[in-house]
């Protein structure tokens, strides 16, 4: 290498650390910035080709180093729509380009980003603080559908009523209820046949199996209480529905019998028990000898699933004359069961039905698993949006774009959809990953090593000085 060499080399090395101390404060100044990436500097050596035996040291280049698999520190925000991702991936996101007839238009082009400050604009879409549009699927309240997909928009619609049409039950009964009539000495089984149902083959009534008012007394002595739920109407209106459980068959050995149970609904609310007409279910609740429930065997009673779960279906539900309609019991595998209970009465693990009156959206969360729930005046927590997040193989390889958003390129390789593992923070945002005191540091080396090579070139320029003078 000769001197003119040595002058390039040093110029090279200026142009190296000038690069460095550029992305340094970059990091600096974006310390504060949500979701940024600090952006590292890499340096290449660059070697001419050289003999064997006169290789020297060659010119430097300078490289951008991303560090966007490196998470930045998660911070609460006082925003429910405001969320981080903990874990690797990106929000898919795209910029808006314009209002058209007082409709929002955006660019089409998908850009990723980790900032995930998003707040709702004017027309309900969810826009981070760069103006970036979140993407994902708009889902139907009542059904959980998709009904749309791309930017992210919150209606404040109001959610219409939902029908009861499941209850999702499980329960202990107990292998000897304590009863009215058990308590002073009577322990048969409830025994009026026409209001009871023991064949778990048998063919559902024509109509309900009724007990009128005048004998509801004696299902009350010799039955002990149910479950009660909340039902609705189809359009909205609140059902109260009492139940009550009557063992109707006791198990034995000579012949062999499975214990059987009724269960019974008042058909009037607002009226007392014992002055309410109650309705059979029309279903055999068996259970053999280890207090293990055998769904009725007649299809047009039970359905089974393949897991040993059972949906029991209760026709024309009717209380106070307002009609709820079918309703369906679902009973997991091994959820209901009659074991031995010494407080004599249900033991009730699981009351759970899908109807709901008419509500309003009060407000919006975000869920680990990537859904933007609705809380409604109705009480119901429903997902309303799922928030569109991919992941790269290389997520190094993206292409920075200015307001925290990256492009995909060759080297990241194609966005894959999912959280693969990763969750998402609600109301939490992730901060710049950029370490302040360790900027500072690498400053330090950075203005060192820049004013090392000053002094190479003052040296190279004395010792080309020192060369001319020769031949003075």
């Amino acid at each position: 290498m000769d001197i003119f060499t040595a002058l390039q080399t040093a110029v090279t090395g200026l142009k190296a650390q000038s690069y460095a101390i550029g992305n340094i404060s970059g990091n600096i100044a974006n310390s504060q910035t949500t979701g940024y990436k600090r952006i590292d500097t890499s340096f290449v050596d660059l070697i001419a080709e050289q003999t064997p035996k006169h290789e020297v040291a060659g010119t430097v280049m300078s490289q951008a180093q991303l560090t966007n698999s490196l998470q930045g520190p998660i911070t609460q925000t006082s925003v429910p729509t405001n969320m981080a991702i903990n874990g690797q991936g990106f929000f898919t996101v795209q910029e808006k380009s314009g209002d058209a007839n007082g409709q929002a238009s955006f660019s089409g082009n998908t850009l990723y980003t980790r900032r995930g400050d998003f707040t709702l604009d004017k027309n309900g879409y969810l826009a981070n603080g760069a103006g970036a549009y979140l993407l994902g699927d708009n889902l139907d309240p009542e059904s959980g559908q998709v009904v749309s997909s791309g930017p992210i928009k919150i209606n404040n619609a109001t959610l219409p009523a939902k029908q009861t049409t499941s209850i999702s039950y499980g329960a202990n009964l107990p292998k000897v209820p304590i009863t009215v009539a058990s308590q002073g000495g009577d322990s048969t089984p409830y025994a009026v046949a026409a209001s009871i149902v023991t064949d778990s083959a048998a063919t559902p009534a024509a109509t309900p199996i009724t007990v009128k008012a005048a004998d509801s007394q004696a299902l009350l002595d010799k039955s002990i209480a149910g479950p009660a739920v909340t039902a609705y109407t189809a359009s909205g209106a609140p059902v109260s529905l009492s139940t009550r459980w009557a063992k109707v068959q006791d198990a034995s050995v000579t012949p062999p019998k499975d214990a059987v149970w009724n269960l019974y609904y008042a058909s009037s609310a607002s009226s007392a028990a014992k002055d309410s007409d109650w309705i059979n279910a029309g279903a055999a609740f068996s259970f053999d000898g280890s207090g293990k429930f055998v769904p009725p065997t007649n299809t047009a009673v039970a359905t089974l699933g393949a897991d040993g779960s059972s949906a029991i279906k209760i026709p024309a539900v009717t209380v106070d004359g307002a009609a709820v309609g079918d309703v369906t019991i679902n009973i997991g595998a091994n959820a209901l069961t009659q074991y031995a209970s010494s407080a004599g009465s249900v033991t009730t693990n699981t009351l759970t039905q899908n109807g709901y009156a008419a509500g309003t959206l009060n407000s919006v969360s975000v869920t680990a698993d990537g859904k933007i729930v609705g809380s409604f005046s109705n009480g119901s927590t429903i997902p309303v949006a799922s928030v569109g997040i991919v992941h790269f193989m290389n997520p190094d390889g993206l292409s920075p774009q200015s307001g925290g958003n990256y492009d995909q390129t060759l080297d990241s390789g194609v966005p894959i959809a999912g959280l693969n593992g990763a969750k998402l923070v609600g109301s939490n945002v992730e901060s710049s990953n950029t370490d302040i005191a360790g900027e500072f540091s690498k400053m330090i080396v950075t203005q060192q090593a820049y004013s090392a090579n000053t002094r190479v070139m003052s040296t190279a320029q004395q010792m080309m000085s020192d060369l001319l003078n020769v031949i003075r």
